[in-house]
């Protein structure tokens, strides 16, 4: 998180972050070249440390997912631009860098693990071969050597009879399956930054806490960082070292795992936990926040949960509230900082 201690360098650290989308058609002559643009992700900022885990957390719609790929570039640019702050990964600029240099790094030292295998993985290769693609080309492993450490991730990820399903094609297999190739391949190569968007997503449930426990051994047991993206409070509660929760293109409340699921202060937290499963005597109805995440042209001014927020007075319409610091290591945006419940 922010605040990492003096001295030392942060494996992740993302500075005032914000990605732009262009809407073509918007303006007065409506037409193709006359372009808008919505703040996808707006001046985020956080840091991760080797051996940690941070959540990213909120709806969809959010921007948790553009925030992810925006992280090593995997925006099309055009119609996505990242319009301010910088991304230093082990000390590096990743904003700065050219397409050769940031392809030394993805798939090689920060990986992704995307949350569609069926849109991520190539239908007409076998998963070995796909695994294998990066130890070939960035370890220099020969066709054989990268089969053998293929068949040894999918064993590592619990597929049953992995010498024989290492040469399957993606549609041999069932959706959780695929969703664990796609963990093999981004763990082959040993990453020092793990980037996973929903992984458990297609996953039962004792499946999911297996994929969990591997990845949480192997963040405490290498040193890597892993930036778990998820809307999943319970997985959250597993994994986490430190908690982003996001809403409307902005990190509205942030801090260590604990003191964010057990004493939320932002309104739009409360609401997240409140919503979920357990959080409420059984048989009763589940609390909702009310409306939906404003789309990417309609923010509304000032504090953008405003509008669904049972709390908002006069100055929420008014003015965006900054990143207050809170005891107990965590922050909050929002004006409530400054005149509690």
């Amino acid at each position: 998180m922010q605040g990492v201690m003096q001295g030392v360098t942060p494996l992740l650290d993302v500075q005032d972050l914000s990605v732009a989308f262009e809407q073509p058609g918007s303006g007065p002559g409506g037409g193709p070249d006359d372009l808008t643009n919505g703040l996808a992700v707006d001046k985020v900022s956080f840091s991760l440390e080797r051996g940690k885990t941070l959540c990213l957390v909120g709806e969809s719609g959010c921007g948790k997912t553009v925030t992810a790929l925006s992280l090593l570039r995997l925006l099309p640019m055009p119609p996505a631009r990242i319009s301010h702050g910088s991304v230093f990964f082990d000390g590096q600029n990743l904003t700065t860098m050219n397409e050769k240099e940031l392809r030394r790094i993805r798939g090689n030292r920060a990986c992704m693990v995307f949350q569609d295998p069926m849109t991520s993985l190539n239908p007409v290769m076998r998963v070995g071969d796909q695994i294998g693609e990066s130890l070939r080309l960035h370890r220099g492993m020969t066709a054989a050597e990268a089969r053998e450490t293929a068949t040894a991730m999918l064993a590592r990820v619990n597929i049953p009879d992995p010498a024989l399903r290492v040469r399957d094609f993606p549609h041999q297999m069932s959706g959780g399956m695929r969703q664990r190739v796609m963990i093999a391949m981004a763990l082959a190569c040993s990453p020092d930054l793990i980037i996973a968007d929903e992984p458990t997503t297609a996953l039962d449930v004792t499946v999911q806490k297996q994929i969990l426990d591997l990845m949480r051994c192997l963040i405490k047991g290498s040193g890597s960082g892993l930036l778990l993206i998820t809307h999943d409070l319970g997985v959250v509660a597993q994994v986490a070292d430190d908690v982003a929760v996001m809403y409307a293109g902005r990190i509205v409340e942030e801090g260590p795992a604990r003191g964010v699921l057990e004493a939320p202060s932002h309104p739009y937290t409360i609401g997240l936990i409140r919503s979920r499963p357990g959080a409420v005597p059984p048989k009763s109805r589940l609390a909702a926040i009310p409306g939906t995440v404003p789309g990417l042209w309609a923010r509304p001014q000032a504090c953008t949960f405003h509008p669904r927020c049972p709390h908002a007075f006069e100055r929420c319409r008014v003015d965006a509230p900054p990143l207050f610091t809170l005891e107990g290591g965590k922050k909050k945006r929002c004006w409530l900082a400054e005149r509690p419940l």
